[in-house]
């Protein structure tokens, strides 16, 4: 009962899980973040697995879940520190474009009440000149929306770790006492002294 408890939950943990990761994917792209989009596709390939794991009762695929949640929980911790610029890190680096592009998060032009407007530049516009971006009036600065997914992922990470390791570890008994009473053993553990067949058939002596 413990075990179907627990694993109706972390089937519905990882459900929300692989959503919420589909959603911040679909943001990362519109933002071109190279580093994150490479990140949320590793994280969905292993919570698909962790969730196969957990219907198909295979361990070994929640403890690759496990493991991958820990790792997870890190990586979101750095991206929080990245937006709020904790320990030399700025967020308007191109460390998570690789450099590739200036672009930042989607979030940044796009939050809730921002207002953007293209500016031109001075001296007329040619062919060779981009003109600039003015945002105003967010509700939100998009670095607390990054902050925010992160604390979700972070949140999710570690309720799926938690369970992860009580499945499995719920898994594992059930295995050991199922092993332990034989299982499907054609040979039970305690056996019926049955008589030979020579010693049914042989006639009882009468004496005369």
């Amino acid at each position: 009962m413990g075990c179907c408890s627990g694993r109706c939950t972390l089937i519905f943990i990882c459900t929300f899980q692989l959503m919420v990761a589909l959603e911040r994917q679909v943001f990362d792209f519109l933002g071109y973040q190279w580093a994150p989009i490479l990140a949320n596709f590793f994280h969905i390939i292993v919570v698909i697995l962790g969730l196969f794991g957990t219907i198909q009762y295979r361990p070994r695929y929640i403890v690759v879940y496990a493991v991958w949640t820990a790792l997870w929980v890190a990586w979101n911790v750095f991206l929080i520190c990245f937006y709020l610029e904790v320990g030399g890190l700025t967020k308007d680096g191109d460390l998570l474009t690789f450099n590739i592009s200036a672009h930042h998060s989607w979030w940044s032009e796009h939050g809730p009440g921002c207002v953007r407007r293209e500016v031109p530049p001075s001296g007329g516009r040619t062919a060779d000149t981009h003109s600039y971006v003015s945002v105003a009036g967010c509700l939100l600065e998009y670095q607390y929306i990054e902050v925010l997914h992160s604390g979700i992922q972070i949140l999710l990470s570690l309720l799926g770790f938690v369970y992860a390791c009580y499945v499995v570890s719920a898994i594992t008994e059930e295995e050991d006492s199922f092993h332990f009473i034989g299982g499907f053993d054609p040979f039970p553990i305690y056996h019926v002294n049955e008589k030979p067949s020579h010693l049914l058939l042989k006639p009882m002596y009468q004496p005369a």
